[in-house]
């Protein structure tokens, strides 16, 4: 129960807002090919009329959820407090996320869905770069 006291919500935070910084840049630059791996267009996602912060506001709320597994599973599996987290610690724990459950999970769903392999490995990119930026901000600061 130790490790879920003393939670360093500043880190919880800005890994939330430096992921969601990395998107914006990530998606900016591979925007294109990502809604053609999608198979749609602007318009098919944002409807006219339609809420458009929606995604954003659910994206946000998921990054705070990620970063504060990857702070509470950090401090659990190299059996540590907040405190001593190091930055490799933290990258290494959320790389292995990564592959065991973000990655292995988006495969098994792109599969079954008949998405493209490269909807597949942009999506899947951008979530190892999560994984590695929040647990940089994470070491830096928890």
């Amino acid at each position: 129960m130790s490790h879920f006291a003393d939670i360093n919500w500043l880190a919880v935070v800005l890994a939330a807002v430096a992921s969601m910084a990395l998107g914006m840049g990530w998606y900016s630059i591979l925007g294109n090919q990502w809604m053609a791996a999608l198979g749609k267009t602007r318009e098919e996602l944002m409807p006219e009329g339609k809420n458009s912060s929606m995604p954003f506001i659910i994206a946000g709320i998921c990054q705070l959820v990620m970063a504060y597994f990857l702070l509470l599973l950090t401090r659990a599996i190299m059996d540590t407090s907040a405190a001593d987290i190091q930055i490799l610690d933290a990258v290494v724990v959320g790389a292995h996320m990564w592959f065991g459950f973000l990655m292995t999970g988006m495969i098994l769903n792109h599969a079954y869905q008949g998405q493209k392999k490269s909807l597949t490995l942009i999506d899947g990119g951008y979530l190892l770069g999560v994984m590695i930026v929040q647990g940089v901000v994470i070491g830096l600061l928890a």
